[in-house]
């Protein structure tokens, strides 16, 4: 039996990409599945593909003020309890740093680090009251490495990994019922890129490095093998997630090189360095 059986676990930004398929997949193991998303009709269609399995959505901006709260509040008094949040919203926003405005830069972190830290803040206590379950942080590779035109998305990805890090330091001698995780995918095949705000490229032009279609080529994962690789990990008590073979070559040349790993990471992805 899957260790999500009758668990109730929430996700944000699950109207699309990997919020969708962990959704969909934690129903069929047996959790009850609450979900959130700033995109309506997204929700709407991860709902409809729920069918009859137990679930609840709600709408909003991850980073509006209480909204993060209102929704933990909502899921116990749907379910009767909280066993896990799985933070997941993102987004991405393409310029040098020389060229980013300042409300972008901003914007990025509040969704993707911020909204992490509050998500943690407000699911904690819930978890703490019977002692067990699940913070799940998505992070990136791009929390492990830099990479040109992403300085407001690598921000914000390694400040996840850190600020994960020493949740499940402080968790594993106050509460070690309580499983922290951080996941670092690699290239996911979802509409991250082509949703991304774009400014400008390395050289200022309307071409760069994450164009959406240089991205779309070094994408090797779907997002539901996505899925599977963080519950499994979930599921066995990992507490780090590598998701994809890039991820996992990343790590290992990152470790080994942390000077020069950009020259030896450009070359393996076939962009410049």
């Amino acid at each position: 039996m899957s260790r999500f059986a009758n668990k109730v676990i929430a996700v944000t930004g699950a109207g699309s990409g990997i919020g969708r398929a962990l959704a969909l997949e934690l129903a069929r193991r047996g959790a009850r599945v609450a979900m959130s998303d700033v995109n309506a009709d997204g929700l709407a269609e991860t709902a409809r593909l729920l069918g009859n399995a137990h679930h609840m959505t709600r709408t909003f901006d991850v980073t509006a003020p209480g909204a993060l709260g209102g929704f933990a509040d909502a899921v116990e008094a749907e379910f009767g309890r909280v066993d896990g949040i799985i933070n997941n919203a993102g987004l991405s926003v393409v310029a040098p740093f020389a060229l980013m405005p300042r409300e972008d830069f901003d914007r990025v972190m509040a969704v993707n680090f911020d909204a992490v830290v509050e998500g943690t803040r407000v699911f904690l206590p819930k978890l703490k009251a019977h002692g067990t379950g699940w913070i799940t942080n998505i992070s990136s590779v791009f929390g492990m490495m830099a990479y040109p035109t992403q300085s407001a998305y690598n921000a914000s990805k390694f400040a996840v990994k850190g600020f994960t890090e020493c949740v499940r330091l402080e968790l594993e001698q106050t509460d070690p019922g309580i499983e922290v995780v951080c996941v670092h995918p690699g290239g996911i095949k979802t509409n991250v890129a082509r949703n991304a705000k774009f400014i400008a490229g390395l050289d200022g032009s309307g071409t760069g490095l994450m164009a959406a279609d240089n991205f779309d080529k070094a994408a090797r994962t779907t997002p539901e093998q996505a899925a599977l690789t963080i519950l499994d990990g979930m599921e066995r008590g990992a507490r780090r997630v590598l998701i994809g073979p890039d991820a996992r070559i990343i790590d290992i040349i990152v470790r080994l090189f942390p000077v020069r790993y950009f020259r030896i990471i450009g070359n393996f992805l076939g962009i410049a360095s």
